[in-house]
């Protein structure tokens, strides 16, 4: 892998086409967009504006960061909210360059405050089914469970899904990380396996190895999101390797929440030269100040990538999408003809 130094004065390339495996679309909830849908609902923020909201995006961890994250959760209410929430989403993606996006939901947040799940997923599903019309981008739908919650909970949240698991590719599992392992979800990532749904779960973020190791023996995951602690177990490394198994990297999110204190410090350009099929993505991109080709400039930029470098990462997304094969072709075709 080839570094360049940065040319920070040269002007914005395109963006390569890109495959986005790492969003939560709760998290593309932008200040505008949530004070709108707080007049829409009669709800009253505790900011005076969207300028005071924005200043409030400033974490000290994943823990600081998931309790505003939550709270800005209270102006989803309606099916119009969250098809909005999509689209605003899906409009930036395009921007961006994302050809296609497979998109993390939070369920048990939303029913935790009366919204039903239907409610949730018949909203992200009516601005989903015209993505690829509207804005040439095809999408998936991961149905994620909450770590912090009780396995019972994921449970009747899988329960109380499966009339709508026709809409779900995937499901997954997310928030806080530290104390609550994935070994304690076997049961219902068991459940969505037989389901016939793939498994994605975070894992190596704030956890130690351990949980990435437990991620993939225990629950069955076919990626594991973020994973970058994984650097730490030569041994797993190898087992990653030699599976190639999909990293789905968030490098601004991974210094926002000081699980990397500097982004040139990040172990992006060592993990790639380990041989990981990595990934870069924009995790909650309204919190974590960037998209997905945001990410990319910034890794660009701050570890000095040259762009064979980057095409390798636009690969590795289509690569690690979960499309049929004429799908996965005509999108690296088309990575390989950017800028040809």
């Amino acid at each position: 892998m080839t570094r360049v130094p940065s040319s920070p004065s040269a002007p914005a390339p395109a963006p390569l086409p890109k495959a986005e495996l790492h969003l939560h679309i709760e998290g593309t909830l932008e200040p505008e967009l949530a004070f709108a849908l707080a007049r829409r609902n009669g709800i009253e923020l505790p900011y005076a504006d969207e300028d005071a909201l924005r200043r409030a995006y400033s974490f000290a961890d994943l823990q600081s960061f998931l309790n505003l994250y939550y709270a800005l959760m209270a102006v989803l209410r309606t099916e119009d909210d969250f098809a909005d929430l999509a689209h605003a989403y899906l409009a930036r993606a395009k921007e961006q360059g994302v050809r296609h996006a497979e998109i993390f939901f939070d369920p048990q947040a939303h029913t935790a405050r009366g919204v039903p799940i239907g409610t949730v997923i018949d909203g992200l599903a009516r601005a989903l089914d015209g993505a690829e019309e509207a804005y040439g981008i095809s999408t998936r739908l991961i149905m994620c469970f909450l770590r912090d919650e009780s396995a019972e909970s994921a449970l009747a949240t899988f329960e109380a899904a499966r009339p709508h698991l026709h809409r779900l590719t995937a499901v997954g599992l997310d928030s806080a990380e530290v104390g609550h392992p994935p070994s304690k979800f076997r049961e219902v990532f068991a459940l969505a396996r037989e389901a016939g749904l793939k498994c994605v779960a975070h894992a190596g973020e704030e956890g130690p190895p351990a949980y990435v190791w437990e991620a993939l023996d225990i629950l069955g995951v076919d990626r594991i999101d973020h994973g970058v602690r994984c650097m730490e177990d030569e041994q797993l490394v190898a087992r990653l390797v030699a599976d190639q198994v999909p990293l789905t990297v968030c490098p601004l999110s991974n210094v926002r929440l000081r699980v990397i204190d500097d982004l040139a410090d990040h172990p992006l350009p060592a993990m790639l030269d380990a041989g990981l099929l990595v990934t870069v993505n924009s995790d909650d991109p309204s919190y974590f100040g960037g998209y997905a080709e945001d990410n990319f400039r910034a890794v660009r930029d701050a570890l000095g990538l040259d762009q064979e470098t980057l095409r390798t990462l636009a690969r590795n997304s289509f690569r690690a999408a979960f499309l049929d094969e004429a799908s996965r072709a005509r999108h690296l075709r088309d990575v390989d003809a950017h800028g040809a």
